[in-house]
């Protein structure tokens, strides 16, 4: 495999790992949050939020960062705050819409497949504007 190649799967494999990691700790955020009594969206945030933090140190630092060192500046997490916002804004609208129509526990199992449905737009987001 040429360098690129070998840098993209790379940077994959670990945003993958990256990804489960938050994953994990929103859907925990969000169900624990909304299990006691936090309506949908705002439990939503607290879980992205919960995530962002988690995922914007662990990619800056392992996933995109060049020859293992972070570069993380203030331009990085300007530019990490307002994919996010945009990415939340889509994941708290369609999860609310689930909740909505279907359910609680329906926006709950749904979560995972919106997040990885986010992710996979996320990974070009990141990759090519905000760790650049």
């Amino acid at each position: 495999m040429n360098r690129l190649a070998t840098v993209l799967t790379r940077q994959i494999l670990v945003f993958l790992l990256v990804g489960a990691a938050q994953l994990a700790l929103d859907s925990t955020v969000f169900i624990c949050s909304t299990a006691l009594g936090v309506s949908v969206v705002p439990g939503k945030l607290l879980g992205r939020v919960s995530g962002a933090i988690l995922g914007y140190w662990l990619n800056g630092r392992y996933t995109f960062a060049e020859n293992g060192v972070a570069r993380l500046s203030g331009r990085h997490l300007r530019r990490f705050v307002i994919a996010w916002l945009c990415l939340t804004a889509i994941s708290a609208t369609l999860l609310y819409v689930i909740a909505a129509r279907v359910g609680l526990h329906a926006a709950w199992w749904a979560n995972p497949l919106v997040e990885a449905f986010l992710a996979a737009i996320g990974f070009v987001v990141w990759r090519q504007w905000v760790y650049r």
